[in-house]
């Protein structure tokens, strides 16, 4: 069962390794599993499988001419063609937005619900014999780890989340997550699986055309964080807002309708986006389980699928 480290505000990186555990609920390959009887396999059911050279054999009817090796044809004097055999380990990128804006939160922060959500599925992805790697965006800017296998990717992955999470709060940084997102349609191979958690909130036109790059031939999962303060306003009362040295005074009787309006906007803006983008989207409140919410999303868009 899994169970938030209350005392632990920033979560360590045993806090994360600890979701190992929890990890075996996720089944990132439900989609996979659903269709692979139509589809022909574990491989050929994501957009853009990758494929490795096998060998070349004689050209039999019913072979795609694009398959056919000239080079070798030409020397041998016979037509032949390419055989592709399908990869065994598929790239699991995840891209953890654990920016500025994340460091807020009612009930828990933002970025530590981030944290645990990437961990769960870099686990998953483990469990399932996957290469595991991503990017983390943090205030100074992201860093990267390429897809590898086994536990060792994993840790390392961890240890960057761990690293970057927001200590203190700052102003937001225009741009994080948008140069986050540019360094993944630099480096995701083709046949990808790319969880994308954030709030979103930074997220410009730039990051969003980074992110329909990555759809046309890999799999996107966008996982929304947010704070169930961010959809209800507070109690009625005056209250005092911001940073030290820059608050403002907020008086929620005035402000109640303009408050939730904003938060109906931002979901129905990323609804639109996840259908443009053809990727389900999750919602994950920082005051959920987020193992049930993984859990339940996943199966209900494998479902769909």
């Amino acid at each position: 069962m899994f169970r938030h480290p209350d005392a632990a505000v920033f979560p360590a990186i045993s806090d994360l390794i600890a979701l190992r555990g929890p990890a075996h609920g996720l089944e990132l390959g439900s989609r996979r599993m659903a269709l692979s009887a139509q589809a022909g396999g574990y491989r050929s059911v994501y957009r853009g499988r990758g494929l490795e050279f096998d060998e070349v054999r004689i050209y039999q009817p019913g072979d795609a001419v694009r398959d056919i090796d000239w080079r070798v044809t030409a020397r041998r004097g016979r037509v032949h063609t390419k055989l592709y055999r399908e990869e065994r380990e598929r790239p699991v990128l995840v891209l953890a937005d654990l920016g500025p804006g994340m460091f807020f939160g009612s009930r828990r922060l933002k970025s530590m619900q981030a944290m645990h959500a990437c961990a769960l599925l870099a686990w998953a992805a483990e469990h399932a014999g996957d290469r595991v790697g991503g990017v983390v965006v943090g205030e100074e800017g992201h860093r990267a780890r390429p897809a590898m296998p086994r536990r060792a990717a994993v840790l390392a992955l961890l240890n960057i989340l761990v690293e970057l999470q927001p200590r203190t709060p700052v102003l937001p940084v225009p741009g994080l997550l948008d140069d986050g997102l540019a360094r993944l349609v630099r480096t995701a191979h083709p046949g990808s699986l790319i969880p994308v958690i954030s709030d979103f909130q930074t997220l410009t036109a730039a990051g969003e055309r980074s992110l329909q790059r990555l759809s046309v031939h890999n799999d996107l999962l966008l996982v929304w964080i947010f704070d169930p303060l961010e959809a209800e306003p507070p109690p009625p009362g005056r209250y005092r807002l911001g940073l030290p040295g820059q608050l403002v005074e907020l008086d929620s009787r005035t402000a109640a309708s303009r408050w939730r309006q904003r938060f109906v906007e931002q979901r129905e803006q990323l609804q639109r986006l996840a259908r443009r983008l053809g990727c389900p989207l999750l919602e994950l409140p920082t005051d959920a389980n987020p193992v049930t919410v993984l859990v339940r999303g996943l199966v209900r868009h494998a479902r769909a699928a």
